[in-house]
C-alpha cells in the first residue's frame, strides 16, 4: 500500500531478526520490505549480544533437543546456520548496537517494535529484556505491529514496572488474543488486532527447484510429534502414496530430511507441496499464504499463537489433538482450504492496513 501521508520517515524496526528460524526471518524481512513499500526509509535495528548469539547458535546445532542429534546431523546443521549468516548480512540492518546499551543507535523519527515474541517474559533468551518495551529507543514515536507475547499467559499477569513501560507507545497492536488479554488487562484498553507480516505483506522469495523431487510431497515442518500425530499423518501418507519430506529439522518418521534448507528454499518448498504437516506457527502461516490443505498439532511451547492465529481466522479445525479421529485427519490434508479463511484474511489485511495508517501518519499538534 502506498503511503498516503507524503511524509518520508526514517524507521527502525526493533525484532528478532537473527534467530535461525524461517517465521523470524520472513516475518522480519516481510515487514521492513512492506514499510520500504509505503515510500519510507526503514531499516532493522541491528542489535547485538554475545549472550543471545550463543544462546540461538546453540539451539539451531541441537534444534530437535531432547530428541538426540546424530552426530552425522551436526555439520547438516551448521551448513544451515552458515546460510542464515549470509542472508542476514544482506538485511537492511541499521548501524550495530549493544542489546543491552542503545547508547549507540542512531536516532529515528519512528520505531516499530515486532513482530514476533517482543514482549515475551518467558522468552529462553530474550525475557525481561527492556529495548522490546522501549527503553533507551532514540525514536520520536514508538509504535508496535503484532508484537506476541508468545507463551506469556494472561493468567500470569503483567507485573506494574513493565506495564508502565508500555504506555511510551503511541499505538499498540498486537496478533493474538492472549496478547489482546495482557495489554487490556495491564493498560486498561483493547489494542488494535493485526495480521503477522508474512501473511499481510508479499514474500519475496527467490523462486528455487526443489532438489531431487520431481513427485507430489507432503512438506513436514516440526519437531518432536507426539505418536498419536506421526501414527496418522503416515498411515495418510501412505495410503495416498505421497512422501513425507521434513525441511529444516530431523524427523526420522519422515521419508526424507533436508536440513540445510535456507529460508528462500523453505518459502519454496511449502508453495510446491501438496499438503503441510507441522506444529510451528509460520508452518500455518505458509500453508496459508500458498492456500495448501494442512494440519497443526499444538505443543505446549507455541499452543497459545497458533490456536490464537487459527481462531482468529476461523481455523480452528485444522488443529490436530489426541482425540481426533482418522477422518479429520483425512479431510484436512486432502480438501482444498474454507473459502471463508481467505476472506477473513483478507479482511484483516484492511484492518491492518488501516492501523498502519493512522500509526504511520503525523502526529498532529494540539491546538491551545
Amino acid at each position: 500500500m502506498e503511503n498516503t501521508n507524503n511524509q518520508r520517515l526514517k524507521i527502525g524496526v526493533l525484532t528478532f531478526h537473527r534467530c535461525i528460524n524461517y517465521g523470524s526471518y520472513w516475518q522480519a524481512r516481510g515487514l521492513v520490505e512492506g514499510l520500504q513499500k509505503r515510500g519510507h526509509d526503514a531499516v532493522i535495528l541491528d542489535h547485538q549480544s554475545s549472550r543471545v548469539n550463543f544462546s540461538e547458535w546453540k539451539c539451531a546445532l541441537q534444534p530437535v533437543l531432547p530428541t538426540h542429534v546424530p552426530a552425522s546431523d551436526h555439520a547438516l546443521y551448521r551448513e544451515k546456520v552458515e546460510k542464515f549468516f549470509k542472508l542476514f548480512e544482506a538485511l537492511p540492518l541499521s548501524p550495530p548496537f549493544d542489546l543491552n546499551d542503545p547508547s549507540q543507535m542512531e536516532a529515528y523519527d519512528l520505531v516499530v517494535v515486532g513482530s514476533d515474541e517482543v514482549w515475551n517474559l518467558a522468552h529462553p533468551w530474550y525475557s525481561y529484556c527492556p529495548l522490546f518495551y522501549g527503553d533507551g529507543l532514540k525514536a520520536k514515536r514508538l509504535i508496535s505491529y503484532a508484537a506476541s507475547f508468545g507463551n506469556y499467559q494472561a493468567s500470569w499477569g503483567l507485573d506494574k514496572d513493565w506495564a508502565n513501560k508500555l504506555f511510551q507507545f503511541d499505538h499498540i497492536s498486537i496478533r493474538d488474543d492472549n496478547s489482546s488479554a495482557i495489554i487490556e488487562q495491564a493498560l486498561g484498553f483493547k489494542p488494535e488486532m493485526v495480521l503477522d507480516p508474512c501473511l499481510q505483506f508479499p514474500i519475496q522469495y527467490e523462486k528455487r527447484a526443489i532438489p531431487h523431487r520431481k513427485t507430489p510431497y507432503v512438506a513436514l515442518y516440526g519437531h518432536n510429534f507426539s505418536e498419536f500425530f506421526i501414527s496418522e499423518v503416515r498411515a495418510w501418507a501412505d495410503r495416498e502414496q505421497l512422501p513425507l519430506i521434513s525441511i529444516g529439522y530431523r524427523n526420522d518418521w519422515a521419508d526424507e530430511n533436508w536440513l540445510t534448507a535456507d529460508p528462500h528454499d523453505f518459502a519454496n518448498f511449502i508453495a510446491e507441496a501438496k499438503a503441510v504437516v507441522t506444529n510451528f506457527f509460520h508452518g500455518c502461516v505458509f500453508s496459508l499464504i500458498n492456500s495448501k490443505p494442512f494440519v497443526c498439532e499444538t505443543s505446549p511451547y507455541r499452543s497459545i499463537k497458533v490456536q490464537g492465529l487459527m481462531t482468529k481466522l476461523g481455523g480452528e479445525h485444522h488443529l490436530i489433538t489426541a482425540d481426533s479421529p482418522t477422518e479429520v485427519y483425512n479431510a484436512r490434508l486432502s480438501e482444498p482450504l474454507d473459502s471463508k479463511i481467505q476472506e477473513r484474511i483478507e479482511a484483516l489485511r484492511a484492518q491492518s492496513n488501516a492501523y498502519l495508517d493512522a500509526a504511520l501518519a503525523p502526529k498532529l499538534l494540539a491546538l491551545s
